[in-house]
């Protein structure tokens, strides 16, 4: 039985049993073993249980009716909840996931690559070892993670974010042999991924979108038309793409053809995929999103929008709720439009819709990522929602623990996320060994300041991934105040060993162009420092 399993899969998704059969499981101490081949990418794995796992699973399972009230109550009669779950990623996303299955007493099965297997995450705790440090070896293998939760006795896959967070296929594979996997339906996420029919289903939902062609261009000529029609500069996008990749700028008239050419080139490359599309281009406006949770009976919600324009790269530094630059009126109207959104299209679990606000004022759909999102914990602390929690009760069958008009938004909160990385040296990535680890957590112990982190005095930080080290977040009666406190928990945070953004951070801060609210996406405010 699937426990909560969504029944839909696309027709394209559909023969994943026959196309990668899993088979040849062994065992070893009640847990599978070995990985068979499925293809030439496919090797062995194997399992590894510390000596106190079991103390430790005992010791943090909560009795009766002990989880959080963010996470609602799991009664007699209440659908069943999974008992074990397969943690798809790593980091801090694992050390994430891995709380919330300890608030809601379900036992967390770890994914890890080589390079991961002794993560201080990892300690007391069940281990799969998928494959080498590679992550397309092992963090970004579906099949690899598919036959791990299967041989560790999962019944639930929880893919994090990033990497395959966003995976149809995976999602398909997690429901063609029998593991409910913890986001939308795969055929929602299909939908959604890719930006043309996303902007369509929001549009018909009552949300802006910018203005921009109708569907894929064909040819070079199509673009040009459409660009004369909607007025340049305009942006050349990746219809499956992310992340600033197949993205291309047009000024003028006569850079359209190399500009879509140069997209179609890159989205092939990255993405498989050399559909693109074409939007106006809004210059100086500000990055919002919106959280959604959903369930499967036709329940949505939303948690507020939070800020996203400081952001370097595509990559966002710095994110804050509520949105300093948003008017009430057009937040009213772009919340409830969002909701009525995600029922529409049949959405379940936590997903994020992205906006830009144009000079006029008013937020036009980008696109949605349906996952949660790495700033997710600044809803938390401003609402007191265990999102985490929510989305693995929503995946197990049970209905939303909360109404929208329960959800309550206290003061203004402020996350900035901290990497190995050098400012001064073009943010190269810098691994290395934490030689000195103390958050400004565990000398404050206020409900105020959260810091959401996997590593340790100790830690050494590998070369194979992202370097986020970890989420300072802080929260305030107002924006000053937020502010006031993550400078001061900034400032606490002892880290030694390899080189922090920390500094950027302080210096972006402390600019009045910050404080006084006068940046958009073009900038960072106060970064890099004036020179003497």
């Amino acid at each position: 039985m699937i426990v909560g399993g969504h029944s839909s899969t696309p027709r394209s998704l559909r023969g994943l049993s026959a196309r990668w059969p899993l088979k040849g499981i062994t065992s070893h101490c009640g847990i599978t073993a070995a990985l068979p081949t499925a293809g030439a990418a496919c090797a062995s794995i194997r399992c590894r249980i510390t000596a106190n796992i079991w103390l430790r699973e005992t010791a943090v399972r909560p009795r009766g009716d002990t989880a959080v009230r963010a996470c609602g109550s799991v009664g007699a009669m209440a659908p069943r909840m999974f008992h074990r779950l397969f943690i798809g990623n790593r980091g801090e996303v694992a050390a994430r996931v891995a709380r919330a299955c300890d608030l809601l007493g379900i036992t967390p099965v770890f994914a890890v690559s080589a390079a991961d297997r002794d993560a201080p995450y990892t300690r007391g705790r069940e281990v799969v070892v998928l494959g080498p440090a590679r992550a397309q070896m092992s963090y970004l293998d579906p099949v690899r993670l598919v036959q791990a939760a299967r041989q560790s006795n999962c019944s639930a896959l929880h893919p994090g974010w990033g990497f395959l967070a966003e995976n149809p296929l995976l999602a398909a594979l997690c429901q063609s042999h029998g593991i409910t996997f913890i986001g939308p339906p795969a055929h929602v996420m299909q939908r959604m991924g890719q930006k043309i029919p996303a902007k369509r289903a929001m549009a018909a939902a009552g949300l802006a979108v910018i203005d921009g062609s109708d569907g894929v261009l064909a040819n070079a000529d199509e673009a040009r038309a459409v660009a004369d029609r909607v007025g340049y500069p305009v942006l050349l996008k990746a219809d499956s793409g992310g992340g600033g990749r197949g993205m291309r700028v047009a000024e003028r008239a006569a850079e359209v053809a190399d500009a879509f050419a140069e997209a179609q080139n890159e989205a092939r490359a990255a993405f498989g995929d050399p559909a693109v599309y074409l939007e106006q281009l809004i210059q100086g406006g500000r990055h919002v999103e919106i959280q959604i949770m959903a369930d499967s009976y036709g329940q949505a919600v939303h948690l507020g929008e939070r800020d996203c324009t400081v952001q370097r790269n595509h990559q966002k530094l710095i994110e804050e709720s509520p949105s300093p630059a948003l008017d009430d009126g057009e937040r009213q109207r772009t919340l409830a439009a969002a909701v009525r959104a995600a029922r529409e299209i049949g959405y379940v679990g936590a997903g994020t819709m992205e906006f830009l606000l144009d000079s006029a004022g008013v937020l036009r759909f980008m696109e949605m990522n349906t996952r949660l999102q790495v700033e997710h914990c600044v809803s938390e602390m401003r609402c007191g929602v265990d999102l985490v929690c929510e989305q693995i009760r929503v995946a197990a069958g049970h209905r939303l623990s909360l109404v929208q008009d329960e959800i309550e938004f206290s003061g203004h909160v402020i996350e900035c996320r901290i990497n190995a990385e050098d400012p001064a040296d073009d943010f190269r990535p810098q691994p290395g060994v934490l030689t000195r680890w103390r958050s400004p957590a565990d000398d404050s112990g206020a409900a105020d300041i959260r810091v959401d982190t996997h590593v340790a005095e100790g830690y050494e930080v590998p070369p194979f991934y992202d370097s986020l080290l970890c989420k300072v977040i802080t929260r305030g009666p107002d924006r000053e105040a937020a502010t006031a406190r993550m400078e001061a928990a900034l400032t606490a945070l002892q880290c030694e060993g390899v080189p922090t953004t920390v500094p950027m951070h302080l210096a972006i801060l402390r600019s009045a162009d910050f404080r006084q609210n006068r940046y958009d996406t073009r900038r960072i405010p106060g970064w890099p420092p004036p020179t003497s």
